[in-house]
């Protein structure tokens, strides 16, 4: 099964003077790839005018959307009823971003739509990921 799910979302940057920024992205799901969920940034919006996405786990969201959530890279937290907060980290800095909660938890159901939890079939993606690593031999 090969769905792919997009779906914009309007964050809000947190500057350093605390001014919040209006930034377009685009939360993306593969059916190909069901254990993870893509943030996609535009160029004109990169340090480096070039598009960035952050891939984490659909998990992660899901925990994040209702306790503060995750340990690495990225990180997830209700900021009140209607506000979630994603904190990303990269070797550039950290960037501290506001999103609608309502969207994140319509996107992620419409992923488990697609995809249920627990149903996730990583036999396909466990042998991509081997064939990356070694090849064919």
């Amino acid at each position: 099964m090969d769905i792919t799910l997009e779906q914009p979302a309007r964050g809000r940057l947190i500057t350093a003077d605390e001014r919040e920024l209006p930034v377009p992205a685009t939360l993306r799901y593969a059916a190909t790839d069901p254990l993870a969920v893509h943030l996609d940034f535009p160029p004109e919006v990169s340090l480096d005018g070039t598009g960035v996405t952050w891939t984490f786990g659909r998990a992660l969201l899901q925990e994040g959307l209702r306790r503060p959530a995750g340990g690495g890279d990225v990180q997830i937290w209700p900021c009140g009823p209607a506000l979630t907060v994603l904190e990303l980290h990269s070797p550039y800095g950290m960037a501290l971003l506001r999103f609608d909660t309502a969207a994140l938890r319509r996107f992620l159901l419409r992923t488990y739509a697609v995809v249920a939890a627990g149903q996730e079939d990583l036999g396909a993606a466990v042998e991509e990921g081997l064939n990356s690593l070694f090849g064919n031999v």
